[in-house]
């Protein structure tokens, strides 16, 4: 296989011309520039890419961490990192971990290994403990509030915006509210439920532990909360749904068995997703794209030197009022 001394005499031009050509450089004449290049197809010569990142330190490759594809919170949030990256230069490797704490560390093992230049963290398991300690290897951008930690962040205040949601359901006349979550053990969980047990305190009303629907994920989920509520004696007249795909299989099984949305239960959602909007679902837009562009553009500041850590963004929310609330 060829290489760079071989094209550079080949061509007539210098290594540092043919160097240039490798690199893109801005700044090479057209014809020596042609040379080079019909050079490179005639004797078949591919880099060294290996070679190539020792070089440079860098491998242009940034590591996402995410427990699932095909849920609809986290497909718009790598589409926010992808559009991102795509402008930037990098590559991504995904790592869809179930939320299994050892496919986490595969990929902080790989930063550490310097295969990768950084990494995005979506949702996690491992404590924030053990994510700091590998922070002297490279970047690590998280997607929560971590601004008490080393530790660079985009978030959304959860507690703020969940509040927003239930104090918004109280003064259209709800005093039952109950809300789903997909996991009560998350970081974001527990502000959620922080929010909704401050809030009740300010109400001076009791917290009801059965109105807290755990493991809502999809559509499916929201069916079978819904029948679910059938089931209890008291039930709430209104719902917090912290993902649209669930509000929407509330939305339908709620019509199956008679239930008048809003007069019998109303519902605000999160995510803002185009269900929410074919549906006309009550909900919040919280940035979810935005907050996937934005932890790609940390990570991009952070490797290239631009900026030194930690750095963080907090991502804004607005209420889109519609018919279910």
């Amino acid at each position: 296989m060829a290489n760079i001394k071989e094209i550079a005499k080949t061509a007539g031009v210098s290594v540092a011309t043919v160097s240039r050509v490798l690199n893109n450089h801005p700044y090479v004449k057209d014809d020596k520039r042609r040379a080079v290049l019909e050079t490179i197809e005639r004797l078949n010569y591919s880099r060294n890419i290996n070679a190539v990142h020792l070089l440079k330190g860098r491998t242009q490759i940034i590591g996402i961490v995410l427990p699932m594809i095909n849920h609809t919170y986290f497909g718009v949030m790598m589409e926010g990192i992808a559009e991102e990256a795509l402008k930037s230069g990098y590559q991504l490797m995904v790592s869809q971990t179930g939320y299994q704490p050892e496919e986490e560390q595969r990929m902080l093992d790989m930063l550490r290994n310097k295969q990768i230049d950084g990494v995005i963290i979506c949702s996690r398991s491992l404590t924030l403990d053990h994510i700091e300690a590998y922070g002297q290897y490279g970047p690590i951008v998280l997607c929560e509030d971590t601004r008490d930690r080393p530790l660079s962040s985009v978030f959304l205040n959860h507690y703020l915006c969940f509040q927003e949601g239930i104090r918004y359901l109280w003064n259209k006349g709800y005093k039952s509210i109950g809300y789903s979550i997909g996991r009560l053990e998350g970081p974001s969980s527990s502000r959620r439920y922080e929010a909704y047990c401050d809030i009740h305190k300010e109400f001076g009303i009791p917290v009801n532990p059965q109105w807290i629907y755990d493991q809502c994920m999809d559509i499916e989920d929201g069916v079978l909360l819904v029948r679910r509520m059938l089931e209890q004696h008291e039930r709430p007249s209104a719902l917090v749904v912290t993902c649209d795909q669930v509000a929407a299989g509330i939305l339908v099984e709620a019509g199956r068995q008679g239930i008048r949305v809003p007069q019998d239960l109303a519902f605000i959602s999160f995510d803002n997703l185009p269900i929410a909007e074919v549906l006309d679902i009550t909900t919040m837009d919280n940035g979810i794209y935005t907050m996937g562009a934005s932890a790609l553009q940390i990570a991009d500041e952070l490797i290239s030197g631009r900026s030194s850590g930690p750095l963080t963004k907090e991502i804004s929310f607005k209420l889109i009022e519609r018919s279910t609330a």
